[in-house]
């Protein structure tokens, strides 16, 4: 029987405010454990909250760019359980009048255009951090009551792909927004993930397993890939699947058993007495909305219209909002109306630079002039492609200039056919079995031929001069 995925994603995203949701304690990450705390944060009987406003306009700006319609009415509640963590025995969040409803994320897997739509963008608070060392656990209150969003996605990804891609699509897009850095290492963004299998071309869903723990994307990915791989074994030997919440085990690569799913009858959701209703009037709606900035999909469809580039190269240069402005500002420098060379060494052999130095694009130490001006002696056949590269690594580490660089490495190409000729006859003497090939037709023995002569001359021979003299010197021999 063949059965299809299908996944849901909750991510969990602190808010990027300098203090708490419900008090004014600060959110620095590090500091000392149990430091930034208060009544409030901690529970005490008779600390009143107080909502934190700018929490609330970044929660908005994110649910607009999300396409969510923001409720008028919107109210906090009490989700009720007890964990070592969570010093009130309940964490204020929100369950009937969310803050927003009803959105998409645009998503692009495997190069398909795929719409997820968002069920919903609601407040709430983060709750403390366990430390289990052998024999104890310890617990770090700094993070409760730090403002948190909870992302949830309609059921409309089928593979962990599909997931994997969503997640950084909403990651590009709250990175643009400048509401949270994003630091799963931190924990400011995290996320679980609700999957289950059902026969194909079925309606309902199949029993739902959560997962948690998963503290990358790469993470979430491995563990659905997993998890499709467990239930289907069960499904196929007629065993019984019950919802449960399950950990990702990094170490082992599997999954493992934490407790039964929890509904929200369990929960024993109601009104939070300390909170009022909140309106939010449409004029607040309009104003955040007017400072919305061009977020990713849009820049990608501006550079597809604007640079002719095609949607793959202008969807991996808008990921970053830095390395989207840092890319714009070389292409509108570099001369010419063709901005392809240009981008297939920002997506070529840059980001392979920043990738290698674990940074981002924007991040490498790089004038955009130095670079137009390498690929200039590239596009001019100067140099090789293979000696560019090598250059780009020394500009890099050096900050010298390209033209420098390339005279102290002594890397100009030799283009002239004249003092050519020489090495390419040797080369043809030596090589008579290639030479016979070539004339019988066998066009891989022109490129050995080419091969050796860059050889022989240190890699300085230009190929395509190269190869265009020993194809002329061999036809009409």
């Amino acid at each position: 029987m063949k059965y299809q995925t299908v996944i849901g994603l909750e991510v969990h995203l602190q808010l990027n405010t300098k203090t708490k949701a419900f008090c004014g304690c600060s959110t620095d990450f590090g500091k000392a454990p149990n430091s930034n705390v208060c009544p409030v944060c901690l529970g005490f009987p008779g600390a009143l909250p107080v909502y934190n406003h700018q929490a609330l306009n970044s929660a908005i700006k994110l649910a607009l760019a999300f396409g969510c319609q923001i409720q008028e009415h919107t109210k906090f509640d009490r989700k009720n359980y007890f964990y070592p963590d969570l010093p009130k025995n309940y964490q204020i969040s929100q369950f009937d009048l969310p803050l927003s409803r009803n959105g998409y994320l645009d998503i692009y897997s495997q190069d398909k255009p795929k719409r997820i739509g968002i069920t919903r963008v609601h407040l709430e608070e983060d709750a403390g951090k366990l430390i289990h060392e052998t024999g104890v656990s310890l617990v770090d209150f700094n993070r409760t009551g730090i403002p948190l969003l909870e992302i949830v996605s309609e059921p409309d990804l089928f593979s962990p792909q599909e997931a994997f891609d969503y997640l950084t699509s909403l990651k590009s897009i709250i990175e643009y927004l400048d509401v949270s850095d994003c630091d799963m290492e931190k924990g400011s963004l995290r996320c679980d993930a609700n999957i289950s299998l059902r026969l194909e071309g079925a309606k309902e869903l199949g029993v739902k397993t959560e997962l948690k723990n998963m503290n990358s994307f790469k993470g979430v990915k491995d563990a659905l890939t997993f998890e499709v791989e467990r239930q289907t074994l069960l499904l196929e030997a007629n065993q019984k699947l019950v919802q449960e919440t399950r950990l990702w085990d990094v170490e082992k690569g599997v999954t493992v058993a934490m407790r039964t799913k929890e509904g929200a009858k369990d929960y024993r959701y109601f009104p939070d007495p300390d909170l009022t209703v909140f309106i939010i009037d449409a004029s607040i709606i309009s104003q955040i909305k007017a400072q919305l900035p061009e977020l990713p999909p849009e820049k990608m469809r501006r550079f597809v219209k604007e640079y002719g580039l095609t949607e793959y190269d202008a969807k991996i240069l808008v990921s970053s909002k830095n390395d989207a402005e840092f890319s714009e500002s070389c292409i509108r420098d570099y001369p010419g109306k063709d901005k392809k060379e240009l981008v297939n060494w920002l997506i070529g052999p840059l980001l392979s630079e920043a990738n290698f130095r674990k940074i981002k694009l924007h991040e490498l130490n790089l004038n955009k002039n130095e670079l137009i001006s390498l690929i200039g002696f590239v596009e001019r056949q100067d140099i090789s492609h293979l000696s560019a590269k090598s250059v780009l690594s020394q500009l890099l580490d050096t900050g010298k200039s390209a033209r420098d660089l390339i005279e102290e490495g002594n890397l100009k190409q030799i283009s002239n056919a004249e003092a050519l000729l020489e090495v390419m006859e040797t080369v043809i003497q030596e090589n008579a079995k290639s030479v016979s090939d070539f004339k019988a037709g066998k066009t891989n023995a022109l490129m050995y031929l080419v091969g050796q002569v860059m050889k022989k001359s240190s890699g300085k021979a230009n190929p395509k001069v190269v190869g265009e003299l020993i194809r002329r010197r061999l036809t009409d021999a």
